[in-house]
């Protein structure tokens, strides 16, 4: 899937470029208290400097057409146009570009500015993955900075991160915070969550942009920021580095994000039989995923899977809920033949099937 944008829409985003062009000399870093020589460094500036050229802004705009007509002077509303902005990270020369997919969404328009002043509405979108909320779009300029990856493995609680993007428009800006925790789930965000949480401000605007470590390294893409008031509360969140890396891999090779399907909808489950119970088996504990529906014509139901199954194992890894079992599955290229352990019935059984193709949406 490619679509491109070209220069049609210059009046309507002019307003808010200018602004960036305004602000964006210097990019206006939030003060935090200076640490010690005995606990880190007293300035950050190397990592924001070496970062903050690959990180964009990106203005879009939607026209809006209604087609009802006014109640009162019978005639048609006028057509209306919005705009929205965000942020996004240049992640190789080529011009590649990684954004929130919401970012993007239903756009008629997109420009992209640089750090460096540069503005282009030859912008294409190559792919999107509603999934993640991940976007990837190219613009065909040279010379183009590129942000340094880093992998997230060792990212602990506690080290200090810092989001760059242009929130509501004033400008590149850097917020500085700790990573408050890693692997968030169950936030109803997207369906693959997996999210670094931090405190760093993540505001309108942030949407896209970098997350950086205290080297200056790409650790994830601001994604989303939890508000009860519309303002920020310190708790925000990032896509890690993994995923993103691997979202834009395959929306580079295919324009689209491929992933393995059971055809099942599930539940966690945990249970502990006690001893001399008939379903004891040889273990103390039953965790995984209960089976609540299988998908007709699916590889699950192809292979005999049942409601009220319970998987235990995906060639022989032990599962303990369904944010493993998904990951595990999405991850697995279609085609590829698994075994399934299982609890029927207090029995343990093993099933082997053929991974799908996930469909869109679900």
């Amino acid at each position: 899937m490619q679509l491109t944008f070209q220069a049609a829409f210059a009046g309507v985003l002019i307003a808010g470029i200018v602004l960036w062009l305004d602000a964006r000399r210097q990019p206006q870093v939030i003060p935090q208290p200076l640490v010690t020589a005995q606990t880190g460094p007293y300035s950050y500036a190397d990592a924001v400097a070496k970062a903050t050229p690959a990180v964009v802004s990106i203005f879009t705009y939607k026209k809006s057409q209604p087609n009802l007509r006014h109640p009162f002077f019978k005639r048609r509303s006028k057509e209306h146009t919005e705009s929205g902005l965000g942020s996004g990270v240049i992640m190789d020369s080529n011009g590649y570009i990684l954004t929130n997919y919401h970012v993007i969404a239903d756009a008629d328009g997109i420009a992209i500015a640089l750090s460096d002043g540069r503005i282009t509405e030859n912008v294409t979108l190559v792919g999107v993955d509603p999934d993640t909320d991940l976007a990837v779009l190219k613009i065909g300029l040279g010379n183009l900075p590129q942000i340094t990856f880093s992998s997230t493995t060792h990212l602990r609680v506690g080290d200090v991160v810092m989001a760059i993007g242009n929130p509501y428009g004033v400008g590149q800006t850097v917020t500085q915070g700790i990573v408050s925790a890693i692997g968030r789930s169950g936030l109803g965000i997207t369906t693959y969550e997996d999210y670094i949480q931090t405190d760093a401000a993540i505001n309108q605007g942030n949407s896209g942009g970098a997350l950086i470590n205290a080297k200056g390294e790409l650790v994830g893409i601001n994604s989303a920021v939890f508000s009860r008031f519309g303002g920020n509360e310190g708790i925000g969140f990032a896509m890690p580095t993994e995923v993103a890396s691997s979202v834009l891999g395959q929306i580079q090779k295919y324009g689209r994000v491929i992933r393995g399907w059971l055809g099942i909808e599930g539940t966690n489950f945990g249970l502990r039989y006690p001893e001399g119970h008939p379903h004891h088996l040889t273990f103390e504990q039953a965790e995984g995923v209960l089976v609540t529906s299988v998908e007709p014509n699916s590889p699950a139901a192809s292979a005999g899977l049942r409601k009220n199954d319970i998987i235990t194992k995906i060639n022989k890894h032990p599962i303990t809920n369904t944010k493993e079992a998904m990951y595990l599955v999405a991850q697995t290229p279609p085609g590829t033949i698994i075994e399934l352990g299982l609890l029927r019935d207090g029995l343990e059984i093993y099933s082997e099937l053929e991974l799908g193709i996930r469909p869109t949406g679900q």
